[in-house]
């Protein structure tokens, strides 16, 4: 089933002779051509690898671990290679951490994580869960177009490594899982050697996790014949601990690894954390708009890699859309697309809704569609906006309306600012102080008034009778 939105754009393709979007093809490393892969290991493996994808449906996982209350963009990579492994007919496993947040992963950190307290990593996995099973439903209901199969053929399953640590002695554990680590290889991985260089160095419990990491594959290689593991580049270490491991333990069975590229910007800060502002994939923290803005925003020298990895639109489609967005890069067709799929997957048809309604109104004037929401859906949209309530009174002025709104810390700020046009009504600037505010102009049918000073400071004023 296609977005409503997307359809008509499909459909224009499907005019110029493109077919709709098919799914993943059987063979996941075609997905290179998407620059979807930095590293297969080990690198000599490509054609076995081929030879398996092709032949049966593999079981591939990837791990999540709950440092945080919501996943963020950055993410995002990793959970699209989990739904074109479901795409491609093959089986797809997320696991969250629930023991290994509680060591913390050095890869890719000049200091040690803080420690996180175990209920608040239960919170943590609890709302990261839900938001897996939500984008893969999300997936199935708005981005799944095999006409072969009405619904995916392998669900995503999630697994929680505190269900087997819970219960493994450290004893046991040492003895038998332990003697198959080898020390000097431990040392030489670069999450080590860049930490044994630093003042602070490393602490026992983070030079451990590698071996947790690896642990896990060879549970879910035993449980669920999972052969193959991915996972950012910055997880290559874990990647190559895991399959050391299984070759000692597992002889028979062969195992492999896939990396995916970290996602920088222009600046080289890692996607979605400039500044150190994480771009969140939970409403509450980063709006469907937020979202949906943060792509449109995307630089044109951005946006073509960015389709590619963010999107399962086919690769002659995007060369299209980038033909059409050169011709006309200020209507930035091709960063709307982008910024369409990705909220579609993370927020649905709704957040999808909410964003263009909320980015019609702000840049395009068209506030009715704010009508069609409630106060906490506006202000949730627009995220830090001020919702005030407001008792409706005949003869109230812009500036009475203002002040008791608190957009001015006093009435000759409020005075001096509204006459010289920094005050917007509806996102019309309102520059008589004096007007009287009356529903039918000034108030949306939903009961409430969008007030702005300035570029960025919204107020939601919501009418009390």
């Amino acid at each position: 089933m296609f977005s409503y939105k997307l359809l008509k754009y499909h459909k224009k393709l499907n005019d110029v002779g493109f077919t709709k979007r098919f799914y993943t093809k059987k063979n996941l490393l075609a997905l290179t051509e998407r620059g979807f892969f930095q590293d297969i290991f080990p690198d000599t493996a490509g054609p076995q690898m081929t030879k398996m994808f092709e032949k049966t449906p593999q079981t591939i996982y990837a791990g999540f671990d709950p440092t945080a209350d919501s996943l963020h963009v950055g993410n995002l990579l990793v959970i699209m290679g989990l739904l074109h492994c479901q795409r491609a007919g093959h089986q797809p496993i997320a696991l969250v951490g629930g023991a290994t947040g509680l060591i913390g992963d050095p890869s890719g950190r000049k200091t040690e994580r803080s420690q996180l307290h175990e209920k608040i990593v239960e919170t943590n996995l609890k709302s990261i869960k839900q938001q897996l099973e939500r984008i893969f439903q999300n997936h199935q209901e708005c981005l799944w177009d095999d006409t072969k199969h009405k619904n995916p053929r392998f669900p995503l399953i999630i697994v929680n490594n505190a269900d087997w640590y819970r219960n493994l002695n450290i004893i046991d554990f040492i003895s038998n899982t332990g003697r198959h680590f080898r020390l000097g290889q431990m040392l030489s991985r670069s999450s080590v050697q860049s930490r044994l260089e630093t003042e602070g160095g490393m602490s026992f419990t983070e030079f451990t996790y590698q071996t947790f990491q690896a642990y896990d594959w060879l549970h879910l290689l035993r449980a669920h014949n999972c052969r193959f593991q991915m996972g950012g580049s910055d997880q290559m270490g874990n990647l190559m601990s895991g399959h050391e491991l299984i070759s000692r333990a597992e002889k028979k069975k062969e195992v492999f690894g896939m990396t995916l590229p970290i996602v920088t910007n222009e600046e080289g800060d890692k996607f979605g954390k400039s500044a150190g502002n994480a771009v969140w994939l939970d409403a509450g923290k980063t709006s469907a708009f937020s979202l949906y803005q943060f792509f449109v925003r995307m630089p044109d020298s951005e946006v073509e890699k960015l389709l590619k990895l963010f999107t399962f639109i086919p690769m002659k489609e995007i060369e299209y859309l980038m033909d059409e967005h050169r011709k006309e890069p200020e209507k930035r067709k091709a960063q709307t697309m982008l910024a369409e799929d990705v909220t579609l997957l993370v927020h649905g048809e709704k957040g999808l809704k909410q964003a263009e309604t909320v980015t019609n109104a702000l840049y395009n004037g068209n506030v009715e569609g704010l009508a069609e929401l409630n106060p906490q859906e506006v202000q949730q949209t627009l995220g830090g906006a001020t919702l005030v309530e407001i008792l409706a009174e005949p003869e109230m002025t812009m500036i009475k309306m203002a002040m008791q709104a608190k957009c001015f810390p006093t009435e000759a700020d409020a005075t001096r600012i509204i006459t010289a046009g920094g005050f917007y009504v509806n996102q019309k600037r309102t520059q008589n102080i004096s007007e009287i505010v009356t529903s039918g102009t000034h108030v949306l049918k939903n009961g409430i008034t969008l007030l702005r000073v300035g570029k960025r400071n919204f107020y939601i004023v919501r009418w009390l009778k």
